[in-house]
């Protein structure tokens, strides 16, 4: 998802801040960010609709440009299998990557804990726990080194990596013995072997999980060494360790191995402590960001950059690299470019780390057209960090980029020295918008919250126990109501609520009284962040997106104006993505310092969740509210349940908005009948309007006039023009810190 500092000033000189993994305090009034996560768009799928998904009540079909209206209802659905008003849990389909467990079975492993246990005791009852925490058939094994002689080459595969077996593994602890030395180094090297290759063009995380109560005795390469050379760039391996009632050699030897295998220390002083860290590590391992998207290779240069396609693409980017891709567009066509960074979660990080997107033409001067700054703007650890960047074409086709020719992304990764050197996975999404037919008028822009509001009431349902998807592409969908989740350290958790045209989204996010460690004085934060369906981060306007955790119970809240097609032209970031109807999502986070304070693995979270307002049948200033049946309105929304136009069918975090920035009269009458005529650009956004879900195909909309294409929001990450200002280029900064 998914954290967010930093500062710029747009075209229409406001100064914009931008969280990168989180709605960060600071990124509404200006600034934005999810929990180490940022700003990301999906990727959408052309002609094709997703079964089980819970559809909007009731619709109405698109008028095809003879005039010609289609109505019908919609029952809302669940998945199958789902009770009324209760919520799946995601489906974790095949799991990528995999876990190796690695024990230190040596003869210290014998030594009483000090409570009249030994340490392997303890040892076996954490490993029980952490693997009964695993999904089931997440790709789990267990390798001991140290159990069954004195011999600097005793290491075995007690039970190899497959789907996780928890009796079997109980079964291979229960007849261990501690006895030998510590051969740390062979243990890895022979537990990275264990471990199932990545195919080909796939993006997987697979973990080493190292468990050791003292430093290595074997005349071996140093295991920090070894750590090094095995993890490499890290993109698709990292390892992690765990110190269990260790002295301080072993100690420090355990955690250069972590950081040399761009993993996480954790230290353990007693059999409580190894269950609740185990399982942490286990669980981040196995809920890593489900990727999805074709494999490229971002060029070195402007000239050696791939044409993309409208899709979802996958990537990788090391400290100080820039990749160049390339986007070819019409002048009447709106484009959201977006790029979501997976680091592996908590490492080591610089405030000022992260991601600078640069939309340009091709021209010989590479004109600038938008440029977007995500930094993760704290040093806690690494979080999911995405930015976006948006083509609009301008009202009057003035600006920098509105001619047509090919465009390019450039996406520079910004690294301090001291800060984890393994290259990041990236997912981008290329989405290209459809024309609204002409004829229609869209609705005046909608800036004020209205009845969802800082105070508008939420459900007070009974809570339905739910988990969170691991990022856009498995986020689990919410109705309405109460819903009860868990949150780990370092992790966003993502969800998504279908939201109609003139509708807005309300939630509050609840955090409760939690155990603390004893004499724990640490602060982290918690926070969230809400996304438009083509996966912009929404600025936070009026609400409190971030704050402090220090297991008190909290609240976090956000709230959406209506969905508008109009809000485009809006400056404010609460506004401006607030454009099209179809999922909105949802990334709540937990930062990674609260490892230090929370006394159980994971800490509760209950989310309140209401969608306000009437649904209307599409754009127009004429639309009616769905349940009317009648009267549909040509250019309601046309495409799949996943987004825009796009290739391949079918896509932590947050955005900042200008404190007060819902408010204000709107885009009126005199624009939008200037619109109307021009058949102005609907922006699909990366997932369609809910109602194509039921919808008979239609012919394609008519191409707009020439020089009468609607323009862009003008909030941040859009080129475009705000109101009343002249062409140019839009910058922006996104970091993931926000309020605290």
């Amino acid at each position: 998802m998914g954290a967010i500092p930093g500062a710029s000033t747009g075209d229409d000189g406001r100064d914009r801040r931008h969280a990168g993994g989180s709605a960060g305090a600071d990124a509404a009034r200006g600034a934005g960010g999810p929990g180490g996560g940022t700003r990301s768009a999906p990727v959408p799928r052309r002609g094709v609709f997703r079964a089980g998904r819970r559809p909007v009540p009731a619709l109405a079909a698109l008028t095809v440009l003879t005039g010609t209206l289609l109505a019908a209802a919609l029952p809302a659905a669940l998945p199958p299998g789902s009770p009324a008003g209760t919520t799946a849990h995601a489906a974790p389909a095949d799991f990528p990557g995999g876990l190796i467990l690695v024990l230190d079975a040596s003869g210290s492993m014998a030594e009483d804990d000090g409570t009249g246990t030994t340490r392997m005791d303890d040892a076996r009852e954490a490993l029980g726990t952490a693997v009964d925490a695993l999904p089931e058939g997440y790709p789990t094994g267990l390798r001991l080194y140290g159990s069954e002689s004195s011999d600097c080459t005793d290491t075995r595969l007690a039970q190899p990596v497959g789907p996780v077996d928890p009796g079997a593994i109980r079964e291979a602890l229960g007849s261990v013995g501690p006895t030998g030395n510590t051969p740390t180094s062979l243990a890895l090297e022979r537990a990275v072997e264990d471990l199932p290759e990545v195919p080909h063009g796939a993006i997987a995380r697979r973990t080493v999980l190292l468990i050791s109560d003292g430093e290595s005795n074997c005349d071996e390469e140093p295991p920090c060494e070894v750590a090094e050379r095995l993890a490499g760039d890290g993109v698709d391996l990292r390892i992690d360790t765990v110190g269990f009632r260790i002295g301080e050699e072993g100690r420090a030897e355990l955690e250069c191995v972590a950081e040399a295998g761009h993993g996480t220390y954790y230290d353990a002083p007693d059999g409580e402590a190894l269950g609740r860290e185990l399982e942490r590590a286990a669980r981040l391992s196995a809920d890593g960001y489900r990727f999805e998207g074709e494999e490229v290779e971002g060029g070195p240069d402007a000239g050696a950059a791939p044409a993309l396609e409208p899709g979802r693409y996958l990537d990788r980017i090391g400290p100080g690299e820039t990749r160049w891709y390339g986007v070819d567009l019409d002048e009447v066509s709106t484009a959201d470019l977006a790029v979501t960074a997976v680091p592996h979660p908590g490492v080591a990080v610089n405030r000022r780390d992260g991601l600078r997107l640069t939309l340009s033409d091709s021209s010989d001067k590479l004109r600038r057209c938008v440029r977007e700054d995500v930094r993760f703007g704290d040093d806690e650890g690494a979080m999911i960090l995405t930015g976006a960047v948006a083509r609009v074409p301008s009202p009057g086709g003035t600006s920098t980029c509105d001619a047509a020719g090919r465009y390019l992304l450039s996406v520079e990764r910004e690294s301090e020295e001291d800060s984890d050197g393994a290259h990041w996975p990236i997912e981008l999404r290329v989405a290209v918008e459809e024309p609204l037919p002409d004829g229609v008028r869209p609705a005046a822009s909608a800036t004020s919250y209205g009845a969802a509001g800082p105070d508008a009431p939420l459900p007070t349902d009974e809570p339905v126990d739910i988990e969170g998807g691991t990022g856009f592409n498995d986020a689990v969908e919410l109705a309405p109501g109460v819903h009860r989740d868990r949150l780990l350290p370092a992790q966003t958790r993502f969800y998504r609520v279908p939201v109609g045209w003139g509708q807005q989204l309300r939630y509050r996010v609840e955090f409760g009284n939690e155990p603390t460690l004893e004499g724990s004085p640490g602060s982290s934060w918690v926070r969230t962040v809400a996304y438009a369906p083509h996966r912009a981060p929404i600025g936070r306007g009026d609400f409190r997106t971030e704050r402090p955790y220090r297991g008190e119970e909290s609240a976090v809240d956000m709230g959406t104006v209506p969905v508008t097609w109009t809000n485009r032209y809006e400056s404010s970031a609460a506004v401006a993505p607030v454009r099209a109807p179809g999922d909105h999502y949802i990334a709540v986070s937990l930062g990674p310092g609260a490892t230090e304070i929370a006394r159980n693995a994971a800490i509760g979270v209950v989310l309140r969740v209401d969608v306000v307002g009437e649904e209307l049948t599409g754009p127009g200033h004429d639309a009616t509210p769905v349940a009317a049946g009648d009267g549909d309105e040509a250019g309601a929304g046309d495409g799949d349940a996943d987004g825009e136009r796009n290739g391949d069918g079918g896509d932590d975090s947050g955005t900042a908005g200008d404190a007060g920035a819902a408010d204000g009269a709107g885009w009126g009458a005199p624009l939008l009948a200037a619109l109307a005529g021009a058949g102005a650009v609907l922006v699909i956004a990366g997932i369609a309007f809910a109602v194509a879900r039921a919808r008979a195909p239609r012919p394609a909309p008519a191409r707009p006039a020439t020089g009468a294409v609607a323009g862009p929001a003008a909030g941040r990450g859009v080129a475009g023009i705000p109101p009343g200002a002249p062409g140019g280029t839009h910058d922006g900064t996104n970091d993931t810190r926000g309020d605290r």
